[in-house]
């Protein structure tokens, strides 16, 4: 049988929702050619590479045109392939070995729990154009070493975000972040996520950003446990828990379809 990719719907319990990601467990290395190429052939927000390691697997993710250094929804469909697929018994905890250091995954009920760095933003002085590409009066700016955070005053001002996308490829951050306290019951804040200097114009749900958004909402609102919702046509639920330098991303996964590649994976 030829190297199998299984795609995942991410931070959704129904397919067609939430995030996709195409999950490749690898059975050695593979060059950083060949995977930059697949994840362009799938045309997802993010491909992840998995490559088994004595305790836990190695983890990469890939856009469709560079590699990142933290990815939430990835990691969670990967770790939601690894269970599925008996790669790990369902009460093991996946350890994954990335550019962003160990992350953890459990399983908890139907959720799956991830454990990641708090990526809090600090205040800052509003670029020059960010406003205006993204079309809106901030109410807060801050930037962390992946994304600059935007607050605005309301839901309604987060849903009619219509950025003008090759301005705000000019910001030279991964990518933007929208956000404001949730109007909706059981929900605490929302968001929207823009990175076209990533080659993905809106992410329907950013696990990553949540490790900035947990924390800026944890002390707006006086509360380490939050219940966040993503904005994007696709939407998305996220559970957030912030605990110090650790964020605890919960969310949901679905298999979509699994396919199998054509050929050999080339050695690296």
């Amino acid at each position: 049988m030829g190297q199998v990719i299984t795609q995942v719907d991410a931070f959704t319990s129904e397919r067609f929702g939430g995030n996709p990601a195409a999950i490749c467990l690898l059975a050695e290395p593979a060059p950083d050619a060949w995977m930059q190429a697949l994840a362009r052939e799938m045309n997802l927000s993010e491909t992840a590479f998995l490559v088994p390691r004595p305790d836990g697997f190695d983890l990469r993710w890939f856009t469709p045109n560079v590699e990142v250094a933290l990815c939430g929804h990835a990691t969670l469909a990967s770790a939601h392939v690894l269970w599925e697929d008996a790669h790990l018994k369902v009460d093991e905890t996946a350890r994954f070995h990335t550019q962003s250091g160990v992350l953890m995954a459990r399983k908890v009920d139907d959720w799956i729990e991830l454990d990641f760095p708090a990526e809090p933003a600090r205040s800052v002085e509003a670029p020059a154009g960010l406003a205006a590409a993204l079309g809106v009066e901030p109410r807060w700016v801050g930037q962390n070493r992946f994304d600059y955070l935007v607050e605005l005053a309301s839901e309604t001002d987060v849903r009619a975000v219509a950025p003008d996308f090759g301005a705000l490829k000019a910001q030279q951050v991964r990518g933007v972040m929208v956000t404001s306290q949730s109007g909706a019951a059981g929900i605490d804040f929302v968001s929207r996520f823009f990175a076209p200097g990533t080659g993905i114009d809106e992410d329907p749900v950013t696990g990553s950003a949540h490790c900035c958004l947990g924390p800026f909402w944890s002390e707006r609102l006086g509360t380490r446990h939050l219940v966040a919702r993503q904005l994007s046509e696709r939407g998305g639920l996220v559970r957030v828990d912030v605990d110090g330098e650790r964020v605890r991303l919960a969310g949901q996964a679905t298999t979509v379809f699994r396919a199998e590649l054509v050929g050999a994976v080339p050695a690296r």
